[in-house]
């Protein structure tokens, strides 16, 4: 899947890294032109900083999203994360019925929670909003808090494979797909990622104890490129877990760098051995 275009739609963090700030750089380093629509654009991201500056840029979409349908632009990769605002589910669908290639590929992270809790900015109906358009995406990259919340189950810290199972099961009642669940441990000091395309698979690595804000981000940008440059689920995933980990590796130890991880280093290197 060579000289694919993609479109991503997540918010600009003008320092810290994630969402776009993550994104852009990864696709690009893994050959695929990218396009950015930023649903907003904020001085800094919102984890350890005070005051940030944020400026929503949801009014101005539709102008840009017309712009493109003028030009006669069209993407073949759709990639959404943090959105922010229920009027982005309907640009999205704009986006995918108008401005796509035929056989694209929508994918979606769906970037509202964590550790059993939505993040302050999102409620239930933001919830619904985001289960209604799983059904139009071939891919979901949730983390466990989120498939809980769109697949209607209690969030648990410890559990089993027939909870998990559960949990994609529910997913897939509400439309989804592919499902590749991050954040899933069946034991002590290892964590992992779950795929299902009809087929239930398992990669397990050891467990960080420690988190860092947008290792989602770089999971998903890094998942996505390396889908698109083998077509191979498992092995995708595989290698976005493996990359996050040794960012994570990079950036302990380092109490002035606590905005994100050392991924730019790492990037070009990782991705030229894979």
């Amino acid at each position: 899947m060579q000289n694919k275009k993609i479109i991503t739609m997540q918010d600009i963090s003008c320092y810290g890294q994630c969402s776009i700030t993550v994104a852009l750089p990864i696709l690009s380093a893994y050959g695929f032109e990218t396009a950015i629509l930023p649903s907003a654009i904020l001085s800094t991201h919102t984890a350890g900083f005070k005051d940030f500056f944020v400026h929503d840029l949801s009014d101005d979409l539709p102008k840009i999203i017309s712009h493109w349908k003028k030009e006669g632009i069209k993407y073949d990769v759709l990639y959404s994360g943090y959105l922010g605002d229920n009027r982005h589910f309907e640009y999205l669908l704009d986006i995918k019925k108008n401005l796509m290639n035929k056989d694209s590929l929508f994918v979606i992270d769906p970037v509202m929670g964590d550790h059993g809790k939505l993040y302050p900015a999102f409620g239930r109906d933001y919830v619904k909003h985001m289960k209604a358009i799983l059904k139009e995406a071939d891919i979901i990259l949730p983390n466990l808090t989120e498939a809980c919340f769109l697949a209607n189950k209690e969030y648990k810290e410890e559990y089993d494979e027939a909870y998990i199972k559960d949990i994609i099961a529910g997913l897939k009642n509400v439309g989804a797909k592919t499902v590749v669940l991050t954040g899933v441990s069946y034991e002590k000091g290892k964590t992992g990622v779950v795929i299902d395309d009809g087929k239930y698979q398992y990669y397990c690595h050891d467990k960080i104890n420690t988190s860092f804000h947008g290792t989602g981000d770089v999971y998903s940008s890094s998942f996505i490129g390396m889908y698109l440059k083998t077509n191979d689920l498992f092995y995708s995933a595989k290698c976005a877990a493996d990359f996050v980990v040794e960012c994570i590796k990079k950036t302990i130890g380092d109490d002035s760098h606590l905005y994100g991880v050392k991924f730019e280093s790492l990037l070009a290197d990782f991705v030229s051995k894979h």
